[in-house]
This record gives structure tokens, sequence and C-alpha cells, in this order.
């Protein structure tokens, strides 16, 4: 279902992911892979819920989207939750980031399905209670002045988002990219019209000893 990078591209990716904090992954799902799990995610969707409120505890960020907590999709969808854990996947993981990548154990945060498709949607500042974030495009804006980029500020606190530096990034159906996103300021711009639609699937993961205690920010979104 992914296309995984061949092995020998593994160490200039990993260089990449250490000195951005974030790597692109282009194509990572194939053509039979993102019809599959495009499927999935509209049956989902049925069951998903709108959020609309500023996120308490990430400086009052905006949150204007539809959601699916890792609980409800591991019920529903056996293959994502099989696609989660997949070792090839993992392995890979694990070398980018240089050190052995789990599973986290928390079943809201694992997985979860995010729906931008309103205009102004939009996912607003903050950083991850886990190391690394692994984002599967399953939809997004054919072109850059749509919105729904990724912006992110490597090393950051939610403050620097606008400060110079930070980085806009557009990515397409099929792609995916691996954040380090505990310690990295990111959001999602605003979709800017009607008609637009971005679908991802967010793999979180931790590593060995890192399944601590969370901030309340997945729970507001997820539950």
């Amino acid at each position: 279902m992914l296309s995984l990078p061949v092995d020998s591209r593994w160490e200039s990716l990993r260089g990449r992911f250490s000195a951005d904090s974030y790597v692109a992954l282009p194509g990572l799902i194939g053509p039979a892979g993102l019809a599959t799990l495009g499927g999935e995610a509209r049956r989902l969707e049925s069951d998903a819920v709108r959020r609309d409120f500023r996120m308490p505890c990430m400086a009052d960020s905006p949150r204007h989207m539809t959601t699916l907590g890792g609980h409800r999709i591991a019920r529903a969808s056996p293959l994502i939750a099989r696609l989660y854990e997949d070792r090839e996947l993992m392995r890979l993981l694990s070398s980018l980031l240089g050190e052995t990548v789990v599973a986290v154990h928390d079943p809201v945060e694992r997985h979860v399905l995010n729906v931008l498709h309103r205009p102004g949607d939009t996912h607003g500042a903050h950083i991850d209670d886990y190391p690394l974030a692994l984002v599967l495009f399953l939809e997004a804006p054919a072109h850059p002045a749509d919105g729904g980029l990724l912006e992110f500020h490597p090393g950051s606190d939610l403050d620097d988002l606008d400060a110079p530096g930070a980085r806009l990034v557009h990515h397409r159906p099929g792609d995916g990219y691996l954040l380090r996103s505990d310690r990295t300021a990111h959001r999602v711009t605003p979709l800017g019209r009607p008609g637009l639609r971005r679908t991802v699937l967010n793999f979180a993961y931790t590593t060995q000893g890192r399944q601590g205690t969370t901030a309340p920010s997945a729970s507001l979104l997820y539950d």
C-alpha cells in the first residue's frame, strides 16, 4: 500500500530530517493504496465530528476542521490500524530518527483523521505530544495559493510561527511527510475558497520510554 523509499536513500533522508525536523516523502502512497485509503477515509468521515473552537492550551489557536480519533478508527478500519503498525514503515521511521520508533499506546492519538473542507478551515498552531508525526495526504488543494499548506518553524515555540524563518510546504494527494512534531511549532494554513478539500491521516509515533502524560489538546480535538 505504501511505496517506501529504497534503503539506499535512507541516509540522505535522515540527514534532511536531522537538519530540518521535516522530510518530504512524495508519492509515499501508491495509486492503488491512495484509492483504497481514500475510500476508507470517505467511509469514516460519516462518523467524524465537526470542530470549531480555539485551543486554550495552544495559545488559543483556531481549530476549524472535521476529525475522527484513533479509538474510533481502530474499531471501524482494521486496514488503517494494520498500516499504522507496518514493520517496514516503522523500520524506515526508526532509521530517519536514529533510534527505535514504537507505536503510541494512547488509542485516541495514535492515528487520527483530519479533514478540512470549508473555506477558512484550518488546523491552528500547535506542538504535538509525541516526537513523530507521519502525515499521509489523501486529498489536497492542487495549487499552493488555495491554502492547506503545512507551515512550520524548526526548533520553535508557537510564537515563532509568525517570525522570519517559518517554512510553507505544499503537498499533493499520495504524498507524505515526517515531522519532529514535539519540538517544531506547526499549523495548516486556511483553505481559501469553496470546493477545496484537505484530508490526511496523521500517524503519531514515539520512542521507548515516552508514553507519559499528554496535554489536553488531543482529547479536546478527537474524543
